[in-house]
Parts: C-alpha cells; sequence; structure tokens
C-alpha cells in the first residue's frame, strides 16, 4: 500500500482541506449534545436560567443572603452588583426590566462577568440561595423548621408567629448562623457541584419572577437560541460533509486515473519476457478491478478514517468531561467492539488475498471462451466450457459468500453494543439522577458521547471490511509498477548514421529464454542487405519467429550481437529502432475502429491515396473496394468481422503505409492463396525495392526467389543460399521442399 503513497502526492492540498473540514465536522458534531444538554438542563428545567448568578437581585433577598457569607465572601459578591434605586442614574433603564425596582430597591450585576469571576460566584451564591430557600420552606412547614434547628441548633418553629427569622438571624450571633451554614454544606455535600447549581437557580428564577421578569418568555428565547445554533452547527456539518465527499471523490478519482495511467503505460513497456510473469487476464483485473477497489478505499478513508479517530478521542474527551463517573461504560463498548472487530479480520483477511485470484482465474476462463468461441463450437465442447466457467465462477462466489457472512456480523452486533450501551448508560445515568449526582441532561449528552465513539468505531469497521482487499489490490498494482522491463534504452543512445539503408547483420547471435536450461539459437550469423529479401524457414520449432522477434528488440540477445547499419541494436532507443521496422506479426491483429483508422495506425498523416496504394500493394483494394463505405468500413475489435485472408493483407497493408526501409514479415502470407501470395511477392517486390526485406515463410513457393534463403533447424543454421544453391547442398530444405512441391513445380 505505501508504495502507491506517491500517487496521492498531486492532492496534498485537497487532503489538507479534507482534513481541515473533517476536523470542522468533527467539531461541530461533537458540540451539539452540549447544546442539547443546555436546553435540558437550562432551558427546560431551570426555565432559561443559565446560572445561580442573579442578573438582578431585590435589596431585601440580598440582604437575606448576605447573613450565610463569611466577611470576604458578603464583599466579593457585593463588589459584582450595583444598588439601583429611585434617583439612580440608571433608573429609568432598568425599571422596565425590572418593574419591581419602582417599589424597593434592586442590585443590578454590573455587566457581563469572566469566566474566573463567574467560577469564584457561583458555588458561593449557590449555597447562600439555597439556604435562604431552605429556611423560608421551614418557616412554611413546622417539621422542616423543627428538623433544620435540631441540625444547626436553631429551632426555627419556636419563633413567635409572625416573627421574620432573618431578621432574627441578623441579630443572634455569629456562631448560631455558621451552625445553619454547616449544617445545609453538609446536605450539600452528597449532592454534585451541576445539583447544587440547578437546585440554587430555582430560587433564582423564584426572585425574577418577583422582580416582574416574565420567566416563560425568558425561557423561550434561550430555547429558541440554543436550537437556532444547533441548526446552523447541523447545517455547517452537512456542509462539510459534502464538501469532504466532493474532495475525497476527485482525489481518488484523479489517483485511480493516474494509477490506470501509469500500469498501461508500464505494461506498453513491457518485452515479451514480461507478459510471461504476468497473464493478460490478470493485467486486465489489475487495471480495472484493482484501481476501482483502490478509488472506493480511498474515497473512504479520507472521508472516515480521519474522521473517525477525531470523532472516537473527542467523544471520549467530552463524555469524561460531562462525568467522568461513567466512563466505564464507553469503555465496556470500546473493548467489546475492538475485541469482535479483530477475531472477525483475523478469519476474513486470508480470503481477501484469494478473492483476488480468483477473479483473475474467473476472467481468463472468460477471456479464453469469448475469444476462441468458434473452436469450441466446432468441437462441441460447450458442456465442458459451462462446467470449467461454473468452476470459476462458484469458487468465488463462495469465497465472495463466506467474507460476506463474516462481514454480514459486523452490523448486528454494532448495533448491539450501541444499544447495549445506550441502554446502560440511562439505567446507571437514572441512578446518578435520582441521587442527585447528576442532571437529566448530562445524562443526555453522555449518552450520545457514547453513540458517537462506538459510531467512529463502526466507520472505522467499514475501514477494515474494504481496507484487506483494496491493500491486496494495491500490491498488485504495485507489482507491475515496480516491474522493471528486460529491455531497457541505453542511458546514452547512439543514433543510426545517415543517410540510413537498413543493413541488417547477426554476428554469432545466440538466444535463451528467460528461466530456460538451453539456448533455442546457436551462432547465428547472416546479412541482410537493403534491396533483397532475405527469408528463413525450417521445421516447427526451429526458431525462425524467435529469430525475428529479436530485431524490433521484443527480445534482447543473451549472447552475440544484432547490428543494423553496423550500430548495436542495443545501443539505439526501442523508439528510433522499431521506426525503421514496418512489422507483420504472424496472427493479423486489427483494432476496432475502422479500415481507414487501421491503416493509419503506421502513419496518421498519410493521405487516402496512399492507403490505396499500400492497400492495393496489399491485394486489400478489391474487397475494401466491394464494402459500401470503402475505408470507412468499421472493424470490430480484433477484426473478427473480416476473413483470416483480409485481415492479414490489411496488416500487410497497414505496414506498407510506414514505408519503413526494414520490412518483417512473420509468416504474414500464410492465409493466402497462391495467386494472392503470387501477385502480392511481385508488387511487394517493385513496390518495397530499396528496403531490407525479412520473410518467415512455412510454404517454399513463398521464399523461392528470394535472395537469400537461411534455414534453421533446432536454432541452428543449416544452411545459406538462393533456392537453387539450397536445393544442391542443404538436405533439410530439400527435403521440406520436395514435401510441399514436386520437382516439375521446383524447377518453374
Amino acid at each position: 500500500m505505501t508504495r502507491l503513497a506517491r500517487y496521492l502526492k498531486p492532492y496534498t492540498l485537497l487532503l489538507v482541506l479534507a482534513v481541515a473540514l473533517l476536523f470542522t465536522q468533527a467539531m461541530a458534531d461533537l458540540s451539539l449534545p452540549d447544546y442539547l444538554s443546555r436546553i435540558v438542563n437550562n432551558g427546560i428545567q431551570q426555565s432559561g436560567v443559565e446560572n445561580p448568578v442573579p442578573q438582578a437581585i431585590r435589596q431585601s433577598e440580598m440582604n437575606k443572603v448576605t447573613l450565610f457569607l463569611t466577611d470576604a465572601d458578603k464583599n466579593t459578591v457585593l463588589g459584582h452588583y450595583t444598588l439601583v434605586k429611585q434617583g439612580s442614574a440608571d433608573y429609568d433603564k432598568y425599571v422596565t426590566q425590572y418593574p419591581t425596582l419602582a417599589k424597593e430597591p434592586v442590585y443590578v450585576l454590573n455587566g457581563d462577568l469572566s469566566a474566573t469571576e463567574l467560577y469564584t460566584l457561583k458555588p458561593v451564591l449557590s449555597k447562600a440561595l439555597l439556604a435562604v430557600s431552605g429556611i423560608e420552606a421551614a418557616v412554611a412547614d413546622p417539621s422542616k423548621a423543627a428538623a433544620l434547628g435540631s441540625q444547626g441548633g436553631f429551632d426555627l418553629s419556636k419563633l413567635p408567629a409572625g416573627t421574620d427569622p432573618f431578621t432574627m438571624l441578623s441579630i443572634l450571633p455569629a456562631a448560631i448562623r455558621s451552625n445553619l451554614l454547616a449544617s445545609a454544606n453538609k446536605r450539600f455535600e452528597v449532592m454534585g457541584e451541576s445539583m447544587i447549581e440547578q437546585a440554587a437557580v430555582a430560587a433564582v428564577k423564584t426572585e425574577y419572577v418577583a422582580l416582574g421578569i416574565n420567566t416563560e418568555a425568558l425561557q423561550n428565547n434561550y430555547v429558541i437560541h440554543n436550537g437556532v445554533i444547533m441548526l446552523l452547527i447541523s447545517l455547517l456539518s452537512g456542509t462539510c460533509t459534502i464538501v469532504v465527499g466532493y474532495l475525497s471523490a476527485r482525489a481518488a478519482a484523479g489517483m485511480a486515473r493516474n494509477l490506470r495511467r501509469d500500469v498501461f503505460n508500464k505494461v506498453e513497456s513491457f518485452s515479451s519476457h514480461e507478459f510471461d510473469k504476468f497473464s493478460v487476464s490478470s493485467l486486465i483485473t489489475r487495471s480495472t478491478n484493482d484501481v476501482s477497489q483502490l478509488q472506493m478505499l480511498i474515497v473512504i478513508m479520507i472521508r472516515m478514517v480521519i474522521y473517525a479517530p477525531i470523532l472516537a478521542i473527542g467523544g471520549i474527551y467530552k463524555a469524561i468531561s460531562t462525568d467522568a463517573s461513567m466512563w466505564w461504560t464507553i469503555a465496556l463498548a470500546v473493548v467489546a467492539l475492538l475485541g469482535f472487530i479483530i477475531a472477525t479480520f483475523s478469519v476474513a483477511l486470508p480470503k481477501f488475498k484469494i478473492i483476488q485470484k480468483l477473479t483473475d482465474r474467473l476472467n481468463l476462463v472468460t477471456r479464453e471462451n469469448l475469444s476462441g468461441m468458434m473452436v469450441i463450437r466446432a468441437f462441441n465442447t460447450q458442456g465442458f466450457e459451462e462446467k470449467r466457467f461454473d468452476k470459476a465462477n462458484t469458487d468465488l462466489t463462495d469465497t465472495n459468500l463466506y467474507v460476506n457472512r463474516v462481514m454480514a456480523l459486523m452490523m448486528p452486533f454494532m448495533m448491539l453494543i450501541m444499544n447495549g450501551v445506550t441502554v446502560l448508560i440511562i439505567w446507571v445515568g437514572a441512578h446518578q439522577v435520582a441521587e442527585s449526582h447528576m442532571q437529566i441532561g448530562n445524562m443526555i449528552a453522555f449518552m450520545q458521547y457514547g453513540i458517537q465513539v462506538v459510531m467512529a468505531f463502526l466507520f472505522i469497521s467499514f475501514m477494515f471490511i474494504i481496507l484487506p482487499r483494496a491493500s491486496v489490490s494495491a500490491e498488485r498494482i504495485a507489482d507491475v509498477l515496480d516491474v522493471e522491463p528486460a529491455i531497457q534504452d541505453p542511458k546514452d543512445p547512439k543514433r543510426f548514421p545517415a543517410p540510413f539503408k537498413g543493413t541488417v547483420e547477426f554476428r554469432n547471435v545466440a538466444f535463451r529464454y528467460p528461466g530456460a536450461e538451453e539456448d533455442v539459437l546457436h551462432h547465428l550469423n547472416f546479412t541482410a542487405k537493403p534491396g533483397q529479401t532475405t527469408a528463413f524457414i525450417g521445421s516447427t520449432g526451429s526458431g525462425k519467429s524467435t529469430l525475428i522477434n529479436l530485431i524490433p528488440r521484443f527480445y534482447d540477445v543473451t549472447g552475440g550481437s544484432i547490428l543494423v547499419d553496423g550500430t548495436d541494436i542495443r545501443e539505439i532507443t526501442q523508439h528510433e529502432l522499431r521506426e525503421r521496422i514496418g512489422y507483420i506479426p504472424q496472427k493479423g491483429n486489427l483494432f476496432s475502429g475502422t479500415i481507414d483508422s487501421n491503416l493509419r495506425y503506421a502513419d496518421e498523416n498519410a493521405s487516402e491515396e496512399e492507403l490505396m496504394t499500400a492497400a492495393t500493394v496489399a491485394q486489400a483494394s478489391n474487397f475494401i473496394a466491394e464494402k459500401p463505405e470503402k475505408l470507412m468500413t468499421p472493424v470490430s475489435q480484433g477484426g473478427t468481422n473480416v476473413s483470416g485472408g483480409q485481415r492479414q493483407r490489411l496488416s500487410i497493408a497497414r505496414a506498407l503505409v510506414k514505408r519503413a526501409p526494414i520490412y518483417i514479415f512473420d509468416d504474414s502470407f500464410s492465409a493466402l492463396d497462391f495467386k494472392t501470395d503470387v501477385a502480392l511477392r511481385k508488387a511487394l517486390k517493385e513496390n518495397t525495392g530499396d528496403s531490407t526485406v525479412l520473410i518467415v515463410a512455412q510454404r517454399i513457393s513463398t521464399i523461392k526467389t528470394a535472395e537469400q534463403i537461411i534455414v534453421l533447424d533446432e536454432g541452428r543454421i543449416v544452411g545459406m543460399g538462393t533456392h537453387d544453391e539450397l536445393m544442391e547442398d542443404c538436405e533439410t530444405y530439400r527435403e521440406i521442399a520436395l514435401s510441399q512441391l514436386s520437382l516439375e513445380e521446383l524447377a518453374s
């Protein structure tokens, strides 16, 4: 996988932008439970009152509160408030906000508090407000008054009727007030800090009602304000999702395009040796299916792999910040998830490697069946081929089904974990709420954070589904890209001398196929000259096609050298060498398009007259003229809509369009009848008179007029000369000739 990392380098900016957007999205998603907690805790339960530090408080109520403050705390609290009464400069401003100001003075908070100031005032005012509200409740209920007196040493139930307990407390010794405050603090110890503040907020709300503030409007405004923020955050998260999806798709598609291009370019540089290592079906799978697997991986990797860890870490941090005592619920879910994911992929991973090999096998069988359909029908082996295809198809299907069955367990298990952790958090959180250790909104937020953490691991599990198979695909692609072709251009190439003639010389040439134990060509020495035809003949397997393939460097010699115009072809670039050669393979291969596009394959700038001249020489002009669309007649893939002879003649015409100084005919006349063969060779001699022509043939009649005939037997030259000379001196040639033609035909 790392071997292909360089293909993401051009998209670094897109990836950085995607990461930034994913971080923004994760932060947005992680902030939503916090706002929901605020709506539940502050908006619903606290009627929109955010904290126990009142924005305004009546002077009479402040006097009660300060009874339960130390002198230092009293000075701190009063230092943050300004007393407003009739005649004050801001009286008109505040009387509309706090109508009760018209009846009695009101303490107003001095602007917005800093986080430090708020942190200092909240616990002080919370406990004092709760103490005041507790005494007021005790006065209304004698049983509570007695309980408070038993705890604090001051029995409010024994006060004379109509006596204000706070007036009495103000004149009592400070020690008694301290006892009452200490008694209250003992009760506060069992409550969490957030629960103390929430309880104190009820007293603040009561004070706001007494001030004439519309608390219902306050609550609605708070809920709507936070709801709008949540909506905007959700829109931001959705926008980030869309943009990241676009960026990831663009980066993945671009990387896949570059990979396919480089794989194709690499395969084009392969010599025949590399094609012996990689089958055609495997190369097709690697440049299509494997690249698609990798493209899908990049999309998911950018979208989920980066987002999931941010969400998981952020969710754990937020959850612990909300309530650290319930951390174990999330830890339990994470351990269960990791254990299941590890167990699942230890079973499924080996199968992913097998799947790609089975895909290669299926492509191979399919390709062979489609290309060999006529042979299959001719031998009535459809049943055998169907079984062969079914075997490859069934093996791939069974392996895929096995992997899918294993992976199918993931989603139900993930949902079980998600729902289980939700129930567990509700069950534990309910006890925490009942014991006043936790607020309901915090429990809801913790539950959502827990779900987000589980979802993050669910995203990671999706990654694990595609990662093993994509990793195998990446390795297969990298194997192709990392191959160094056996045939390389020299670092400092030479150029052919000018003017170029086209003399081809084999100087003590030997050749051995890669991995073979013996040479297939031994000590070959001959020279093919311009203006002459050099022909090669021999029994099947004698090395004729191998010899011909050495000239355009489809293979490189393993001994000796091949010289063109006195220059070793290994010292010339492959492009320059092949630019001088017109090559007609043994099997004429045409490309999908038209006759015109196939002929222009040799020279795209050739005129129509040049195309028809080449077709005339190749004896193809007659059947082209018979077609309604002439040169624009469609040609199907491989030229399957024309006969074998027509395909071979078009291949010859294509090479002639090139007007090359060297022509190589690798048994290119085998599909032609004798009459066409004779006419073509005659026209060829007239139009390629200055070129070096090398012909591999099986028929004596094709090469009988060649200026030089080379006879091969088991990779060695056993005869060289003209037809007449070889009939006299070469037994091997004479046997081949007599097996094909009578003495009269040979003499004519």
